[in-house]
């Protein structure tokens, strides 16, 4: 018996490029005349300066205090949300608990990786918020899309432990963000390159088909004509796919850019753009941005800072000068957020239904409330855009209320109906009213 492997192979296609041909349809993937649901979840460590964070007042009249000046123009399209905690316990230390049970709101599974003084630990018990809503838009036709998700990074240290990983496709199963700008385009863009050599592949192909098939007989003809459908419909695909990726052509990146702690600035703003352009082309609907990582020790000499970010976030509350640094440290962070929404602002969302920031939630957090006490407690959580019918322009005050909550609401805000997530016992109560 023939299979289709083996034919495809005769014909000089190699096993190394079958397995992108059932995943191409995805790129195509649309609901006609309904916009994209998008979000972003974006996080950077150690904490905040919660006097100039949080604002005084709240409701619709709340004042943006130092730290979110930058986000000035989006005012109106945000959403503050004070007394969430991370209430999650068990092995890890605060650091450990905080980044790799933020999204997945569940313990750490017994391990040998040893923080500060608490107990070591592993990876998450669960999976992620992230990864939960790619799953769901993946098994919808309409809503799925080539990559699902696009865990991007800047700045995350080279290896692999709970204080570098917060996005869980399952328990046991960290996902590492992609880093360097030039693997995160050769991941979006290499393959379509391929499918362009596999388009005149596919040419060469239907002609061979046509001689071919003159000199069979009636029961092989039959055969070929099956693989000659397939072909076609390779082909059709290939025609899609390259009219959907022609609508925003890939970025062009400045070449030589270091991926070190002193090309931080470059390195977001090329991060950044990619993302934008994958969301834009509609590779993925699903992403988490990191900025450093847990107990992340960034020296933000662009800023005039040389002491690591850690090191400062567990300076006491009297040392001003530290404190001090630390709101321009936690000021760039909401600069760069800035800088992502007004990248989405910038793009209109197809079928003119606004503007691509519209349609995209934008969720900043940290992995502590506070860095020199290692709180859990009120996380900064600030949303920003739009697309999940969330109340914007507002800020609201919790009672300490488990985030495991906030991400049954996320989900159900899109479609995707939980009841709990993480740990159950922490969902109790069920959604939040946002809208």
């Amino acid at each position: 018996m023939i299979t289709r492997r083996r034919f495809l192979q005769n014909l000089g296609l190699s096993a190394a490029v079958l397995p992108f041909l059932p995943a191409m349809p995805s790129l195509l993937a649309g609901e006609a005349g309904k916009p994209a649901q998008r979000i972003i979840f974006m996080f950077s460590p150690n904490g905040t300066v919660q006097p100039d964070f949080w604002p005084d007042k709240f409701g619709a009249e709340f004042e943006l205090k130092r730290i979110l000046q930058p986000l000035a123009p989006f005012r109106n399209r945000m959403m503050m949300l004070k007394g969430i905690s991370n209430k999650v316990r068990g092995d890890g230390d605060g650091h450990m608990r905080g980044m790799s049970c933020l999204l997945t709101g569940i313990e750490l599974f017994p391990g040998n990786i040893q923080g500060g003084s608490d107990k070591p630990a592993g990876w998450a018990s669960g999976i992620s918020i992230d990864q939960e809503i790619k799953n769901f838009l993946q098994k919808n036709p309409a809503t799925a899309t080539r990559f699902g998700s696009l865990e991007v990074g800047v700045a995350v240290p080279n290896r692999a432990d709970p204080w570098t990983r917060w996005s869980y496709a399952g328990p046991n199963q960290p996902l590492s963000p992609t880093s360097d700008p030039y693997d995160l385009f050769e991941k979006l863009y290499g393959q379509m390159k391929d499918s362009e050599s596999l388009g005149s592949v596919l040419d060469d192909v239907t002609d061979d088909l046509k001689t071919v098939s003159k000199k069979l007989n009636p029961e092989e003809r039959a055969l070929l004509d099956k693989h000659a459908t397939f072909v076609r419909e390779m082909e059709k695909e290939l025609q899609m796919a390259a009219a959907r990726k022609l609508r925003f052509p890939a970025p062009v990146l400045e070449q030589g850019v270091s991926t070190d702690n002193d090309g931080m600035p470059k390195v977001s703003g090329m991060q950044t753009d990619l993302l934008v352009n994958a969301f834009a082309n509609d590779l993925a609907r699903v992403a988490t941005l990191d900025f450093t990582n847990s107990v992340g020790q960034a020296r933000m000499r662009w800023l005039g800072i040389e002491e690591g970010h850690h090191g400062l976030s567990h300076e006491p509350d009297s040392n001003t000068a530290a404190q001090e640094k630390l709101v321009k440290i936690n000021t760039w962070f909401a600069e760069q957020l800035a800088s992502l929404a007004k990248k989405l602002e910038s793009i209109p969302e197809p079928g003119g239904d606004g503007s691509m920031l519209d349609h995209t939630t934008i969720v900043w957090t940290n992995e502590l409330g506070k860095g020199n006490s290692h709180s859990h407690d009120n996380i900064p959580f600030l949303f920003l855009g739009g697309g999940l019918n969330f109340k914007m322009g507002t800020a609201s005050k919790f009672e300490n209320i488990a985030h495991n909550r906030l991400w049954v609401t996320v989900a159900q805000a899109f479609g995707h109906n939980l009841e709990t997530f993480g740990n159950k016992d922490l969902s109790s109560g069920g959604a939040l009213a946002l809208s």
